[in-house]
C-alpha cells in the first residue's frame, strides 16, 4: 500500500464524501492538512480490515506494521510512510494512543466477524473506529479538553451508529452485523447470520432502536457546541448537521428491505450549510 505523502490532503479528498470534504474546506489550510491526514491514516488502516485477499495473520502483520511505524514517529524517528502524520503530530499535540485505538478498533473485524454484538461492545468498537478520531480531531480544531473529549464522545457514536444504519448491505455482504443483540432481540429476530438478518422486514424495528440512541448522541454533541466553547467548531456542526438529517431520512423510509441508501446531494449540502450559519 503506497501512501502519496506529499499530498495526503488529495488522496483523502479523492476518498471522502462530499460532506466529508465541505465540512473540512471550513478549515484554515494547516487544520484542514491535518484533517485530511488523519482521514488519509484511517483509510490506510481501514482497508487492510476490509480489502479482500489477505489472510487474518496477514491482515494483522500489516496492522502490528502500523503500530511499529506509530512507535517510530512518536520516538522521533518517523519511517517514510508516515512522515505525513509527523507535522500533525507535532503542530497539534495529536496522542498516539488514539492512534492505535483506531488500530484496536480495526483489528475487532477480524477474526470472527462481529455478528449482533451485544450493546457495550458496540460501544466500544464505536469508540475506537470514531470516537478515537473524533478525539484526534478535536485537537486539531483547538477545543479544550474538557469540551472537546465530550463532543468526541457522542459526535464520534453518532456518526458510526448512523453509518452502521447506511451501510446494512454493505456489512452484510462482508459477513458482518453491527446491529446490537439487544436491538434485534427486541425486534424478535433470533437469528445472527447478517444476509438473514437483513433481509428479515422486522430489522426496521431493531434499527429504530440503533436511531432512537443516535439521536440522544446528536443532541448531547449539540448541546456542547451550543456552548460554543473555544476552538474551530463550524466543521464538527456541519458534520453533524448533515448525518443527523441522514438518519432522519432513513427514518422516514425505513429500514424493511429493499433499502436504497441515503445520500445528501450537493444542493441539499449547501441548504444545510446555509441554514446553520456556517458561511461567514
Amino acid at each position: 500500500m503506497t501512501l502519496v505523502a506529499e499530498n495526503p490532503e488529495t488522496s483523502a479528498a479523492q476518498a471522502s464524501g462530499s460532506s466529508f470534504y465541505a465540512a473540512m474546506r471550513l478549515l484554515p489550510q494547516a487544520e484542514r492538512s491535518a484533517m485530511f491526514a488523519v482521514y488519509a491514516f484511517c483509510r490506510f488502516v481501514d482497508d487492510i480490515a476490509d480489502d479482500p485477499g489477505p489472510t487474518e495473520a496477514e491482515r494483522r502483520a500489516s496492522l502490528g506494521a502500523w503500530r511499529d511505524d506509530l512507535a517510530a514517529l512518536y520516538a522521533g524517528s518517523p519511517p517514510e510512510r508516515t512522515m505525513f502524520l509527523a507535522e500533525p503530530v507535532r503542530r497539534f499535540g495529536l496522542r498516539q494512543e488514539d492512534f492505535l485505538a483506531v488500530i484496536d478498533g480495526m483489528e475487532m473485524d477480524l477474526g470472527a466477524p462481529i455478528r449482533g454484538p451485544d450493546y457495550p461492545t458496540l460501544d466500544l468498537y464505536c469508540d475506537r473506529v470514531a470516537g478515537a478520531v473524533g478525539r484526534l480531531s478535536v485537537k486539531i480544531f483547538g477545543m479544550p479538553d474538557g469540551p472537546g473529549l465530550e463532543l468526541s464522545h457522542h459526535l464520534g457514536r453518532a456518526l458510526q451508529l448512523t453509518n452502521i444504519l447506511r451501510d446494512l448491505d454493505e456489512d452484510a455482504e462482508m459477513g458482518r452485523l453491527y446491529v446490537p443483540t439487544e436491538a434485534l432481540a427486541g425486534a424478535g429476530i433470533t437469528s445472527r447470520e447478517p444476509l438473514d438478518v437483513v433481509s428479515d422486514p422486522r430489522i426496521d424495528a431493531a434499527c429504530r432502536w440503533m436511531a432512537v440512541r443516535a439521536h440522544e448522541h446528536y443532541r448531547a454533541a449539540d448541546a456542547v457546541l451550543r456552548t460554543r466553547p473555544s476552538g474551530r467548531i463550524r466543521s464538527p456542526r456541519l458534520m453533524g448537521a448533515v448525518y443527523a438529517q441522514i438518519l432522519r431520512e432513513m427514518e422516514a423510509v425505513g429500514w424493511a428491505p429493499p433499502r436504497h441508501r441515503v445520500k445528501i446531494g450537493r444542493g441539499r449540502l449547501i441548504w444545510i450549510v446555509l441554514r446553520n450559519g456556517l458561511v461567514d
